[in-house]
């Protein structure tokens, strides 16, 4: 059976930032594989037509520029919030739970969940960077097809 629309899929993967070479931000090679139904989950389209066609046990390497994965990151995304607005019950700023780096769930205005990673702290806001954690990077998957059904 091969790769194509409405079929489930599993992948092993290992994630690399710009190349073959790079960093490694992602595997799941000894661990669960990635489970998705092809073309109807979201993807990366570069990343699904690498796999269209393919079988169980085939290999696959795939380049995504930037522009095709996530995107440049967004100076638009870095978002400024009073602390006052992140008082615990006590009236205290979690300075701990608020480090840069930290990521922190949030709530948009429509009460959709999103992401965000503390990306300063000043004296009295903090500003906390919405853009995907992958914005900014080529991506070079490699990886096997490990089923198809």
């Amino acid at each position: 059976m091969k790769v194509e629309n409405g079929k489930n899929v599993e992948v092993h993967y290992t994630l690399h930032i710009d190349g073959p070479e790079g960093e490694i931000v992602e595997q799941t090679t000894g661990g669960e594989p990635l489970r998705f139904v092809f073309g109807q989950d979201p993807m990366l389209p570069k990343f699904e037509a690498a796999l269209q066609g393919l079988g169980a046990g085939e290999k696959f390497t795939v380049s995504i520029p930037c522009a095709d994965a996530y995107g440049e990151e967004d100076q638009e995304f870095y978002m400024e919030f009073e602390k006052s607005e992140f008082l615990d019950e006590d009236g205290q700023f979690d300075e701990e739970l608020f480090a840069e780096g930290e990521v922190v769930p949030m709530q948009t205005p429509d009460g959709q969940m999103v992401q965000g990673v503390v990306a300063e702290v000043k004296l009295n806001t903090i500003i906390i960077d919405f853009n995907h954690p992958l914005a900014g990077e080529n991506l070079f998957f490699e990886g096997e097809v490990v089923a198809v059904g």
